[in-house]
């Protein structure tokens, strides 16, 4: 079976949807398989370190709409490059990063040249979708031509079902997954913590794009505080977006510079260093005007590293770790809290250490690739 995946997000690009691809399609058979992905720089130097069959492509939409010339321009683009792929590989199945803009291309190659597709869901685009009448009507074509519908989590799974009508036939649930071989426990290392800047200080880490729903504004206001007990405490950051600016000046306000470390987008290298060294792994996720968290993959892999970790109550975090063995899940919405979880967490380290423990333990049995791999191949259309 050949198979065409279509996805905007693909290394060397960061993101949680971008490596989930990239652990599952690298363990297909690469004769079989052809990935039309999105730009982005780095790219030409990261597809020369693989065997995977990789096209570029720009897919950065200003719009996912196509009532707009601009809108209806890129989609068009989009589907002859799709239509380019299909014409020299001939595949079997299309699967689509996302419902939209991927999943429509594929819509419209599905009713020209009758191949099945499948869709990724993440989540938080169904937000996306939901406010606006246009996107509305545009999703549901997708979802009603698709011959599988992956939702990342059973908290995604349940808003397609219910909100999205999306049927069971169609729908099945895939977890994202770690690799457990990468994301692995380490030794405290004070050369290594040095190199990082952190020397012996105790760390609270942070993955993620910085998104008001990732929450990181609610960690930094719950620093002076946390200070009290732990004066050499440091905030750490890894990501980039467009909540730099406001949380940078958040801390100037708060006065906590010498506190929080913003590193900013970061290589595979040194976020495993920093998994592996921190003291404590934090996604203070909340939901913000209908956007959430939909799964949280670096909970995963701050755990495989052994690493107790903290999440918020909002979206599908539940289902990265379990609640008072691995972690802990409370409403960041309070400040109060949060504060109050970080603090206990914080001075008591026998218990960190064993939700690390168990956290490792945990992601291994339930949450290596080749075993999600196994499953996913198992639910693709059958075309015969």
């Amino acid at each position: 079976m050949r198979i065409l995946l279509v996805s905007e997000v693909f290394p060397p690009r960061h993101g949680g949807s971008g490596r989930w691809f990239w652990e599952i399609y690298r363990r297909l058979d690469a004769k079989q398989t052809v990935i039309l992905a999105g730009t982005y720089p780095g790219d030409v130097e990261f597809d020369t370190s693989h065997m995977l069959q990789v096209h570029r492509t720009p897919m950065s939409f200003p719009t996912w709409g196509v009532a707009s010339r601009q809108g209806f321009g890129c989609y068009r683009e989009l589907v002859g490059m799709i239509r380019e792929r299909v014409n020299r590989d001939r595949p079997d199945q299309i699967h689509c990063g996302k419902i939209l803009p991927e999943g429509l291309a594929a819509w419209w190659i599905h009713h020209r040249f009758g191949i099945p597709y499948l869709c990724y869901v993440h989540g938080e685009e169904l937000s996306i979708a939901g406010a606006s009448r246009e996107l509305r009507w545009l999703t549901r074509r997708v979802f009603a031509s698709a011959a599988r519908v992956i939702a990342n989590s059973h908290n995604t799974a349940s808003l397609l079902r219910h909100d999205w009508q999306v049927s069971e036939d169609q729908l099945r649930v895939l977890h994202p997954g770690v690799d457990i071989d990468h994301f692995r426990p380490a030794e405290r290392d004070l050369a290594v913590r040095s190199e990082l800047g952190w020397d012996d200080r105790p760390v609270i880490l942070t993955v993620g794009r910085l998104q008001k729903r990732k929450g990181h504004d609610q960690l930094i206001r719950c620093l002076p505080a946390l200070i009290k007990c732990h004066p050499e405490l440091l905030y750490s950051v890894i990501g980039d977006g467009p909540e730099r600016t406001a949380l940078r000046s958040l801390v100037k306000q708060l006065n906590l510079g010498q506190h929080v470390d913003f590193r900013g987008e970061a290589d595979d290298v040194e976020i495993l260093s920093c998994y592996q060294q921190c003291d404590l792994f934090a996604l203070p996720n909340r939901t913000v005007d209908g956007d959430f968290e939909g799964f949280g993959m670096v909970l995963l892999e701050a755990q495989a590293c052994g690493k107790s970790v903290i999440a918020g109550t909002s979206g599908g975090t539940g289902e990265a770790m379990v609640d008072g063995e691995t972690g802990y899940r409370v409403d960041c919405e309070s400040e109060f809290a949060l504060t109050k979880c970080l603090t206990s967490l914080t001075l008591d380290r026998e218990a960190i250490e064993t939700m690390g423990n168990r956290a490792r333990e945990w992601t291994t049995e339930h949450f290596a690739w080749d075993s999600l791999v196994s499953t996913l191949t198992r639910e693709f259309p059958d075309n015969s």
